[in-house]
């Protein structure tokens, strides 16, 4: 194994290879990068794919639910749901019981592209060449490390 992956980071060290969040801006790019052209198919931005998985996944919810999963403000969603709305794939409609509150719906074309989109998640899968077992292992960590750097 490589001694530079064998050693501690150096505290306080400045070297841009001992600095993980480099290695999580690069690797989080080169990921976005190799989801461009199989997302252009479909004819999604990788934020955009990102709605439509929590609606496929959760249905017809609120924005501010859709927005609490992504970890986005509304200043940020709101134009992303204008362009899927646009392209007709999703329709917002003001909630009956609380006119405050925005429902997000999928359209016929917004259900027919989850199928459509099946093959993303494994051609990603495989571009990153990771076993099951690293695959749940990355997703944990980086799941613990949002959480600790987000608490307050």
């Amino acid at each position: 194994m490589d001694e530079a992956v064998q050693e501690p980071m150096e505290q306080g060290s400045l070297l841009l290879d001992d600095q993980l969040c480099f290695a999580l801006y690069a690797a989080s790019r080169a990921v976005t990068a190799r989801y461009r052209p199989l997302l252009g198919v479909l004819g999604l931005t990788y934020p955009q794919y990102l709605v439509m998985l929590v609606l496929w996944e959760r249905g017809s919810v609120p924005v501010r639910e859709v927005g609490a999963a992504l970890q986005l403000e509304s200043s940020t969603l709101s134009p992303l749901l204008k362009r899927l709305e646009a392209n007709g794939l999703i329709r917002r409609e003001r909630r009956t019981d609380d006119e405050r509150s925005v429902a997000l719906h999928l359209t016929p074309a917004g259900v027919e592209l989850q199928d459509k989109a099946r093959g993303v998640p494994v051609s990603i899968g495989d571009a990153m060449g990771l076993t099951p077992e690293q695959h749940a292992t990355a997703r944990q960590l980086l799941r613990l490390l949002t959480a600790n750097v987000t608490r307050e």
